[in-house]
């Protein structure tokens, strides 16, 4: 059980987010517009969550890997999940702020 959570919220993921910066990759902020706009990595895209699904293919089209985040990484989880499902390279980068220095 532990392990599944861990997968979901991103903890303890060996990912290297700058690599995949890198190499194209594009950061999905999934929270609201009101808490983006209180701050957001430089460079990412706000869709909400609720949002997500209907712009997978939108998303899966730019032929790019996906990094998610959010406040928590719940949210990010969740959209993570999503977008996989429909097809799209995606990774779960949870809080915006921790994900934001380990880009930096």
């Amino acid at each position: 059980m532990l392990g599944i959570i861990k997968k979901l919220f991103g903890v303890g993921n060996n990912v290297d987010y700058k690599a995949l910066l890198s190499q194209g990759a594009m950061i999905v902020d999934v929270r609201t517009p009101g808490e983006f706009r209180s701050g957001h990595i430089k460079g990412a895209i706000n869709i909400p969550l609720d949002e997500v699904k209907s712009r997978a293919v939108e998303l899966k089209k730019k032929n790019k890997p996906v990094i998610t985040c959010c406040r928590s990484g719940n949210r990010s989880g969740m959209a993570k999940s999503m977008l996989t499902s429909a097809g799209v390279e995606c990774y779960n980068g949870g809080a915006w702020n921790v994900l934001n220095h380990k880009i930096v």
